[in-house]
């Protein structure tokens, strides 16, 4: 665009040029103001001082009342979700029961937290048919997308547990959103 050339042409040449500057300010000063924005909301994802609510004991859960999680064909496992167990803490995470079924019949169940507001899974403790629960040493956060030997974790997220980077709502909302796939 040649500057020099007037928009309005009822607009003096003279005062044209001098409000160029002006707003190419105000275009800057727009930029700046939604970049600042962005990191604003950013921060809320990524704020330094949250802090994981206290951990309560796992939960029962009862292997026939579970909600299918849809996995890869090269899965043979069948996963699913113990509705009784879904909880969303106040620092959003979404902890539940998710309970392994190998082809011969055996059953594993993991107590784990989803945090949606980083891709993140964190187990807490594990089971066993019996469900006598062995608890994790350290349990550490690791990403969804990391190499697990399982992506459990990573269905459920997608399949109804997280929106975004957020938890999809209350328990009964991640529950309705898991049956209704």
């Amino acid at each position: 665009m040649n500057l020099t050339r007037r928009l309005d042409r009822n607009m003096p040449e003279s005062k044209f040029l001098r409000s160029f500057p002006l707003a190419l300010k105000n275009c800057l000063l727009l930029g700046l103001t939604c970049c600042a924005l962005g990191a604003q909301a950013q921060g809320l994802v990524d704020n330094p001082d949250w802090q994981e609510t206290e951990v309560p004991a796992p939960p029962k859960f009862d292997p026939k009342q579970l909600v299918n999680i849809d996995m890869p064909a090269y899965v043979s496992m069948k996963f699913g979700v113990d509705p009784a167990t879904v909880v969303v803490t106040p620092d959003g995470i979404v902890r539940y029961v998710i309970v392994a079924v190998s082809p011969s019949g055996s059953v594993n169940a993991f107590f784990e937290g989803i945090r949606c507001a980083k891709g993140e899974v964190k187990a807490y403790a594990r089971a066993s048919a019996t469900g006598v629960w062995t608890l994790v040493k350290e349990p550490e956060w690791r990403g969804l997308n990391d190499k697990q030997p399982s992506k459990h974790a990573l269905a459920l997220a997608r399949q109804g547990v997280c929106e975004g980077n957020t938890a999809a709502g209350s328990a009964t909302e991640i529950i309705r959103r898991l049956k209704s796939r």
